[in-house]
């Protein structure tokens, strides 16, 4: 309940304050790529319930969604927009809207596609037992994703290269999740686009 008040609140809050920027930049995906701005996508939550992602576009709309499910920095349907949304998490915004709905927490494991979920081994399945998040462990270990799918198949590179520690980190959050653990996470993922981003 602790966690669940917290995040209400914490959403709230973000998308007051916030707002201004998220003014902006709707306002900038409506100038360089027209509607829609936001984008949707289904991804597995609580309990392995599926619900919609929301996120500012920042891909081009006759592409975005298409072909793989990553994308690294190369990737050609990225506007320009996209690319420093992208630098600087802005598009990960409008998932405060996901967090106040009850569909995420500010802090837990990152959701994955359903196609993904449907991967899990039985010991992963405990990452259902949790609200996924907009950041956690992994999203600050493989801040520089975009880089780490650049120069080929970014699906192919994801499973080679992030797929195993990444659930390792979010298994992990599960069993030592805590709230102070999750104020800790925060501050992190605030203070990651204004330092040297991690590469893996």
């Amino acid at each position: 309940m602790l966690k669940r008040s917290f995040d209400l609140i914490a959403a709230l809050i973000g998308i007051i304050v916030l707002s201004p920027v998220m003014i902006l930049v709707a306002v900038a995906v409506l100038f360089e790529s027209h509607w829609p701005i936001l984008y949707r996508a289904e991804r597995t939550g609580l309990h392995g319930v599926p619900f919609r992602i929301i996120k500012f576009r920042s891909m081009r709309t006759a592409q975005a969604g298409s072909h793989s499910h990553h994308s690294g920095d190369d990737d050609p349907r990225i506007t320009r927009v996209g690319r420093a949304l992208r630098k600087y998490k802005l598009d990960e915004l409008p998932q405060l809207i996901n967090v106040i709905a009850g569909k995420m927490s500010l802090v837990g494991p990152r959701p994955e596609t359903t196609e993904y979920t449907k991967l899990y081994t039985e010991e992963e399945m405990i990452i259902f037992s949790v609200r996924p998040g907009i950041t956690d462990e992994a999203s600050i270990v493989f801040a520089d994703l975009g880089s780490i799918l650049a120069g080929g198949d970014p699906d192919e590179l994801y499973f080679q290269k992030v797929w195993a520690p990444k659930m390792n980190l979010r298994m992990k959050y599960v069993r030592e999740r805590s709230f102070f653990g999750d104020l800790k996470l925060i501050f992190r993922t605030l203070v990651l686009p204004f330092s040297k981003r991690s590469v893996n």
